[in-house]
């Protein structure tokens, strides 16, 4: 992807802090919480007297109960000090754990809510999709809320009609787009929410990471999606816990932590910082402790503990020679009550996804309900990647593709050629990831 460094700043924050208060007794900020609050405290004065009643009819002299003492307020930053500038065209991944401030962020960028300290600037028209069936009416059909939210974006009715068609055959709810939003799914709303925001054209696309709740399908039609829409020179901010679509989409990215940027740089190097714990370099294990692993995501019914890398003579490790053989280790723990599917995906340095493995692809491989712990061996005879640096992605899901656990960056391992090989270059990814077995014929061609 190109970049767009040079154009014009679309987004620009400067010193941004947003605090709460926590703790204490709730103020009455609005006329419903005062209204609220009242009529409990009738209702509790009302109790009180019921309870002094004795059985006998007469009143009894007890004093009305104290209320619990309120607990000390505090200030808890969301956000704290954060700079930066977005500019046009560019797409920006935002990272962090859960907790870290991202959402906040993105709701202040959208105007949802204001910050304490500093101040935005955001120069063009925002389409944003941070939860699900945000700015959506549920007494409304889906055909209604397409044009509602239109003309929240600033859209002309006219506008929103031209790409009514797009949005429906994008969505996939042509079926049910006269139906009230509160009947449909959650899968249903994320996909039309996007849609409207994608297909609308707003000058920046805030997502986030709402996508997580779509099939795979779809989270790969939001990326191609988000991608053209880079492409097109407007400006996409993109939150996700997912990392390899970050680097697919991403020019740039910011880490954030406990409210504060910790790093703004390229994709690769910042997520690196990200998941390497204390900023230190990663052990050269090849076995991997994954239990307390940032980079995945998934419902957790069913998660990946150990992962241990085995070369073709059975040693553990984390160089591999081509035409050898490699076997993987994985210890999974689960709590499910159906069949699970577990897929191993083999990706490259640049994030290209080279090699898929699955155990479904084996005849009589398939396991029947699996509920408790369990170590997975996938084996390969002979590895045919080429000489290079990859890791491994494992995902363990239900037979209807609903992720139990994803667990990204697994394992870096280096592929060596052979001292006898008989190439006389090292072979680079523009000439294939992966080696195989083949027939090849050379003949002079007569006169």
């Amino acid at each position: 992807m190109s970049d767009n460094s040079s154009g014009a700043v679309a987004v620009h924050a400067t010193q941004l802090g947003k605090r709460y208060e926590i703790g204490g007794r709730a103020r009455h900020d609005t006329m419903r919480d005062a209204v609220a609050s009242a009529f409990s405290s009738a209702m509790a004065g009302v109790g009180a007297a019921a309870r002094r009643v004795m059985p006998n009819g007469t009143s009894a002299s007890a004093a009305p109960p104290a209320l619990a003492p309120a607990r000390e307020r505090r200030e808890f930053w969301a956000l704290r000090d954060l700079s930066f500038s977005v500019r046009e065209g560019e797409v920006l991944g935002i990272i962090g754990r859960n907790g870290a401030g991202k959402s906040t962020l993105l709701k202040i960028l959208c105007g949802i809510t204001e910050p304490t300290a500093g101040e935005v600037a955001v120069r063009g028209r925002v389409g944003s999709l941070l939860e699900v069936g945000t700015g959506f009416h549920p007494d409304l059909s889906g055909r209604d809320n397409v044009f509602l939210n239109g003309s929240i974006l600033g859209m002309s009715r006219q506008h929103v009609a031209q790409h009514f068609d797009e949005i429906l055959a994008f969505a996939g709810v042509e079926e049910f787009i006269d139906t009230p939003i509160k009947y449909y799914s959650t899968g249903m709303r994320i996909r039309l929410a996007f849609a409207v925001a994608a297909h609308l054209e707003p000058e920046i696309l805030i997502i986030d990471e709402v996508l997580s709740v779509g099939d795979a399908e779809f989270q790969e039609k939001c990326l191609g999606r988000m991608d053209s829409t880079a492409r097109s020179g407007r400006t996409v901010l993109f939150v996700s816990h997912h990392m390899p679509s970050v680097k697919r989409l991403c020019t740039r990215c910011l880490w954030i932590d406990e409210g504060r940027l910790q790093m703004d740089g390229p994709v690769s190097e910042t997520i690196h910082a990200y998941l390497t714990p204390n900023g230190a370099t990663a052990p050269e294990s090849a076995d991997m402790d994954l239990r307390e692993w940032r980079n995945r995501y998934g419902h957790g019914v069913a998660t990946f503990r150990r992962a241990r890398l085995l070369d073709g003579e059975g040693r553990p490790s984390l160089v591999l020679r081509r035409g050898g053989g490699m076997t993987l280790e994985l210890e999974l723990t689960s709590d499910v009550q159906h069949p699970m599917r577990m897929d191993v995906t083999v990706v490259s340095e640049s994030g290209v996804n080279v090699l898929s493995l699955s155990h479904h692809d084996v005849p009589g491989c398939v396991p029947g309900v699996m509920r408790g712990r369990f170590t997975v061996t996938c084996s390969l005879a002979e590895l045919p990647l080429a000489a290079g640096r990859y890791h491994f992605r494992l995902v363990a899901m239900s037979e209807r593709e609903h992720v139990h656990d994803a667990v990204d960056d697994v394992l870096p391992f280096t592929v060596e050629d052979a001292p006898d090989s008989p190439r006389p270059f090292q072979t680079v990814a523009a000439n294939g990831f992966c080696v195989v077995p083949s027939r090849w014929t050379i003949a002079a061609c007569l006169a």
